[in-house]
């Protein structure tokens, strides 16, 4: 069990994402006084971490604890030392060399070492680089423009799901809804075909699952597999390049382009981020919603609200559980007695930190009101992503609408090492929290131009919930800005997509099926097991 005090077993692999999670300190140490052991892969934990991280960070904003595989790892939770671990250079991204425990080589340990040469494990100056190449193919002006074609997409999906539940009677709203969205939409932008889509999502689940809580060599037949599939791909793009983001990174001749070896580790993270959070979101926030009957009728009264659904789900129910695994490059004190040492294993808990009770009033309430202010003519003051969708629109017998990365874009926007968007973070700690007003007046993340870090529509000044007025929380003010999406650096540059898929889909979702209900209780849900993302991995419902 996750919250036992059995002795750890120092032959339990820790998550297998390319990274995303290294194993912890293998130097026997001792653990905070009172911490328990902690195992990603048990299903307990998975569905309810929260009381976890709560006792933990009741010890402080750190706490050193001991890891199933046997070794020890500092995990944070509080709010503000999570920004700051996000934003400090001396918290290293690029795992160490020995990191985990030792395996032979073999075509599965080849391929996951190829795959892991993402930007989520780097620091600058090779991730400056490596995000520059993809940043412009998530401005705000191209991801805005797929807007036509998520709606469209959505309205498909919501069909076939209506004639499901009217079949069969129930349906499981995450194969149904929440996964095939997120993956139809990046599929486009990143030029993946349809028909590979369940083997890409059996495959990225399995790599992404910590390896006991799946059969013994699963993980590696998926890491093969993953990596034969890029390697394909990529081939087929040199021949035949096409109107997208992998096109465009094989066909980048300039100066500081993606290497073969790039070019297959950027394509699996494109892909598994293009889908895994915003699955992970729309299913939550169905769920939070379906689970709270007056959020939903509120939303509903006020298409405007939908803003703060989006961001409270965000907040309560983190897609990206925590970040990739850093590790100190010198000693750090993060203040609360946290003095953190160099060579150290970090994970930022992302979940724990949008439920800090020192930022978040009542942070285990699911409670939109706080991401809502009063506006005058709401519904018109929402910005491109957040506008509600056109619900009177009839996509039976619409053209198809271009989702690439060129959606909505001139020549010069198209992404290309020489494209001159940059991003101008790498690991500075200087880097705060910005926003920048596009032409239509939308505040949008300097992120999603890989300029900067940003909050996205929980920032104070951003417009994305209308105009500035006083607060509707109870509290009197805007809660925080949520950390779902990370801090500094390595904020999420799909963040405004995400968004946007959400505030597109779930009001169409819930307008065309009003008595939609839960098939099952919300405390048996199966919950994607790990430390990296989460969601739950099945959701059924019918239709009164």
């Amino acid at each position: 069990m996750a919250l036992g005090t059995a002795a750890p077993d120092p032959a339990a692999p820790g998550t297998a994402v390319a990274g995303a999670c290294v194993p912890g300190t293998a130097d026997p140490g001792t653990a905070d006084p009172g911490t328990a052991l902690l195992d990603p892969s048990d299903e307990a934990f998975a569905r309810d971490p929260f009381p976890y991280y709560a006792a933990l960070r009741s010890q402080g904003p750190a706490a050193r604890i001991p890891l199933a595989n046997g070794t020890y790892a500092w995990l944070i939770t509080g709010y503000e030392q999570t920004r700051a671990v996000l934003a400090d250079p001396r918290f290293s991204n690029v795992p160490p060399q020995a990191a985990g425990r030792p395996k032979p080589d073999s075509p599965a340990q080849r391929a996951r070492a190829c795959l892991a040469r993402h930007m989520l494990n780097s620091d600058a100056p090779d991730h400056t680089r490596l995000r520059r190449l993809t940043a412009a193919a998530f401005t705000p002006r191209r991801v805005d423009a797929l807007r036509p074609r998520i709606e469209e997409l959505t309205a498909g999906l919501v069909r076939d799901l209506v004639a499901r539940l009217e079949r069969d009677g129930s349906a499981d709203l995450v194969d149904a809804f929440a996964f095939p969205l997120p993956v139809l939409v990046i599929g486009e932008v990143l030029g993946v075909p349809e028909a590979h889509r369940d083997d890409l999502r059996k495959w990225t689940y399995r790599v992404g699952s910590p390896a006991d809580a799946l059969p013994q060599g699963e993980v590696d037949t998926a890491w093969t597999q993953l990596h034969a599939y890029f390697t394909a791909l990529i081939a087929e793009k040199r021949c035949t390049p096409g109107d997208d983001l992998f096109s465009a990174l094989v066909h980048d001749s300039t100066e500081g382009g993606l290497d073969d070896g790039e070019l297959l580790a950027m394509a699996f993270l494109l892909l598994f981020a293009g889908y895994e959070t915003t699955m992970n979101l729309l299913a939550s926030a169905s769920l939070l919603l379906l689970s709270h009957p007056d959020e939903l009728a509120a939303a509903q009264r006020d298409p405007a609200r939908w803003t703060a659904v989006v961001e409270e789900s965000l907040r309560h129910a983190s897609p990206l559980e925590g970040t990739t695994w850093r590790r100190t490059t010198d000693p750090v004190d993060l203040g609360g007695g946290a003095r953190i040492p160099a060579g150290a294993s970090v994970l930022a808990v992302l979940a724990a930190a949008n439920r800090d009770p020192a930022r978040f009033p009542d942070p285990d309430a699911f409670r939109p009101g706080r991401y809502a202010v009063a506006t005058t003519n709401r519904t018109q003051s929402c910005p491109a992503a957040y506008a509600p969708p056109h619900r009177n629109r009839d996509t039976r017998n619409a053209p198809a609408t271009t989702a690439g990365p060129d959606a909505g874009s001139t020549a010069t926007d198209r992404p290309h090492a020489g494209s001159g968007v940059t991003d101008g973070t790498g690991a500075d700690s200087s880097v705060t929290d910005r926003t920048d007003a596009s032409s239509d007046g939308t505040a949008h993340p300097h992120a999603d131009t890989a300029a900067a870090d940003t909050s996205g529509a929980s920032s104070a000044s951003d417009a994305s919930v209308g105009a500035p007025g006083p607060a509707a929380d109870p509290y009197g003010t805007r809660a925080a800005p949520h950390a779902a999406f990370g801090h500094g650096p390595h904020f999420c540059v799909g963040s405004r997509l995400a968004r946007l898929e959400a505030a597109v889909a779930l009001p169409l979702l819930f307008d065309a099926l009003p008595g939609l209900r839960l098939a099952v209780d919300p405390a048996e849900l199966p919950y994607r097991p790990g430390l990296l993302v989460r969601g739950p991995r099945q959701l059924p419902v019918t239709q009164a």
